[in-house]
């Protein structure tokens, strides 16, 4: 009798790791810059969800450029302030904007 492989269907998990790639890529970035209260989900999650992917090891080719593709953007956002610009303002500069506002009324 043949023996019958027991591992998963390689076709229906790189199946999966395409949807977990596009899922990452769609929900990444307004996770990171999130809203007034700050990221929804910080850079170390995504990270370490990418990582497990690549844990894996059953990557293909597009597949691994896809994953560095988003490490690198988080690369980038770790690098940058990171902040929305309007949490970069002081808030003074608000103030001043809306006093501004009501002396013209």
């Amino acid at each position: 009798m043949d023996h019958i492989p027991n591992g998963p269907n390689h076709h229906m998990l790189a199946t999966l790791i395409d949807q977990d790639i596009a899922h990452i890529r769609r929900v990444m970035q307004p996770s990171l810059y999130g809203d007034l209260g700050g990221p929804i989900l910080p850079a170390t999650y995504w990270r370490k969800r990418l990582h497990a992917l690549l844990d894996t090891g059953h990557l293909t080719n597009a597949q691994l450029c896809a994953v560095d593709s988003l490490l690198l953007q988080l690369d980038v956002f770790d690098s940058t302030d990171s902040l929305p610009i309007w949490n970069a303002m002081p808030l003074a500069a608000h103030e001043g904007h809306r006093t501004a506002q009501r002396n013209r009324a």
